[in-house]
């Protein structure tokens, strides 16, 4: 969230008496049609009564609205309190049912603070842009605006709020704000809800259609061993299998930088910043290319379900020229993504010889767990509530073992304090989640923490003997990471899983280092 604040002093509000305020609660209104796409929630137009009329328990309105396109229609909605004909209403959308309606012109006084007894810390006003004027140009040619902001709800629906920010924010614009103090907000313009929106039908769609990359690969390893594949196919699948990195390599510092690299992740960034030159080593690049190989192969592909997985990951897959999508804040995406490590989800059993159908089926699957990783990192990109920087990067890496495949999940996340003079510098603490199915190990995971160069990890073996076997080698790893130039701080193995859901021991430690 960006802050909005007035540099200046302002003179206090004088304890006297409110004029009555319009409560855009008093105003909720219920439809008697729904409005079918009309206004979606949390979109505002102007409205005006044409008529009302009282029934038994309430009064029946017929507004005229206008959108902001121009388009006029009439809706008819059954109101608490009347209102007389001729009315100019500001209509917010709450669903596809309810409005709320404030009066415009009802409060014509300019606010230049909040109170924060009608108002309190933590509020949610949603505005829109009336007026943007430049005020000053600050150092490194920063600008500072003063922004008029109509208020769409609270008790201060219908009111001016004037602001000061150094964000150009469009005339017109939505937004959403949390008060945060008598002269300061921290804000969302609402257009990101949009971005918020796509991303979550993105991520559960993917999520429905993605599989492991563990099936995937053990297809390719038994396709291979075929005759009569056509050399072109053959070319991909050999490129596939060879571009895998083993322990050793994963185990450097280079190797690893260069896995993560080709992993997919970055592919579209790659793609616009015209990075063309590195896409024949990106995995993402070579599955998406196996697929449009695997389509033509495969006789009356139309009428197949693999060919109809194909053809919905196409459609679903995003368009290389898309602007990255905004931060998220809606509490179900966030534990949707949030979801680590990925299920196997094995969409068939490899007990029997692969055809051409199920590896179709099984690259599609494949490509969209990778961009379930990527939708997953933007999900989880995002200002934390006590306003810091978090930064997530997850992404899947297939590893060779000896003869078979295991796909290692990581993610990575920076998280950097937020801005305070009584710092000399900025706060970051790293932390990262490993998970990996590694035989005879079975099932690990780890998580880790680096904070000025201090360190701290918890393990996690669902099998007893492992448990027991990371438990007596935890000596000789923080022997190796003190040789590393490392602090070491908290080491542990616990049989098991670690919890599901956001790492409030991790959010912790930001308030006991700075209490």
């Amino acid at each position: 969230m960006a802050e909005i604040s007035s540099p200046r002093p302002l003179p206090a509000t004088p304890p006297a008496v409110r004029p009555a305020q319009v409560s855009a609660a008093d105003l909720a209104v219920k439809l008697l049609q729904p409005l079918e796409g009309l206004l979606a929630a949390g979109e505002t137009a102007k409205a005006e009564v044409l008529a009302a009329k009282e029934t038994a328990q309430s009064f029946q309105l017929l507004l005229k609205l206008t959108l902001d396109s121009g388009k006029q229609t009439t809706l008819e909605a059954s109101s608490p309190r009347p209102l007389a004909q001729g009315t100019a209403l500001a209509v917010t959308a709450l669903s596809e049912t309810r409005l709320a309606l404030a009066l415009q012109g009802g409060n014509t006084r300019l606010l230049s603070s909040l109170d924060l007894e009608q108002l309190p810390v933590g509020t949610l006003l949603q505005g829109k842009v009336e007026s943007r004027e430049l005020i000053a140009q600050l150092k490194a040619q920063q600008a500072l605006y003063r922004v008029v902001v109509s208020l769409l709800n609270t008790p201060l629906a219908g009111s001016k709020l004037s602001i000061e920010t150094p964000l150009p924010l469009p005339l017109g614009s939505l937004l959403t704000a949390q008060v945060q103090g008598s002269q300061s907000l921290g804000f969302l313009p609402l257009s990101g809800r949009l971005d918020q929106l796509v991303l979550g039908q993105q991520l559960a769609a993917q999520q429905g259609r993605q599989g492991s990359l563990e099936g995937l690969f053990k297809g390719l390893q038994g396709m291979a061993q075929q005759d009569g594949l056509p050399a072109e196919l053959r070319n991909s699948i050999d490129k596939l299998l060879g571009l895998l990195p083993d322990g050793k390599q994963l185990g450097s510092a280079d190797g690893l930088a260069k896995a993560m690299e080709q992993s997919g992740v970055f592919l579209e960034a790659k793609l616009l910043s015209g990075q063309t030159q590195q896409l024949p080593q990106d995995l993402k690049a070579n599955l998406l290319r196996l697929v449009a190989q695997l389509l033509p192969s495969l006789p009356g592909a139309a009428a197949l379900p693999a060919a109809s997985a194909g053809n919905a990951l196409a459609q679903a897959l995003p368009a290389f020229v898309r602007n990255a999508l905004g931060a998220l804040g809606q509490a179900s995406l966030r534990q949707q993504a949030m979801s680590f490590p990925l299920p196997s989800r094995l969409l068939q059993s490899m007990d029997e010889e692969a055809d051409l159908e199920t590896l179709l089926k099984l690259a599609a699957a494949a490509v969209s767990r990778l961009q379930t990783h990527q939708l997953s990192s933007l999900a989880q990109s995002q200002l934390t509530p006590e306003g810091n920087l978090l930064t997530t990067w997850q992404l899947e890496l297939p590893m060779r073992n000896q003869q078979d495949v295991v796909p290692l999940q990581v993610k990575l996340q920076r998280e950097e304090s937020g801005a305070d003079n009584r710092k000399e510098q900025k706060e970051v603490l790293w932390s990262i989640d490993l998970a990996f199915d590694l035989d005879p190990l079975g099932p690990l995971q780890v998580q880790a923490q680096l904070l000025r160069g201090s360190l701290s990890s918890q393990l996690w073996a669902e099998r007893a003997e492992t448990a027991q076997l990371i438990d007596q080698e935890l000596d000789n790893l923080r022997q190796r990471l003190l040789g590393a130039g490392l602090e070491v701080g908290e080491l542990s193995c616990r049989q098991g899983m670690p919890p599901q859901g956001p790492k409030t021991h991790l959010e912790q430690r930001w308030v006991d280092e700075t209490a």
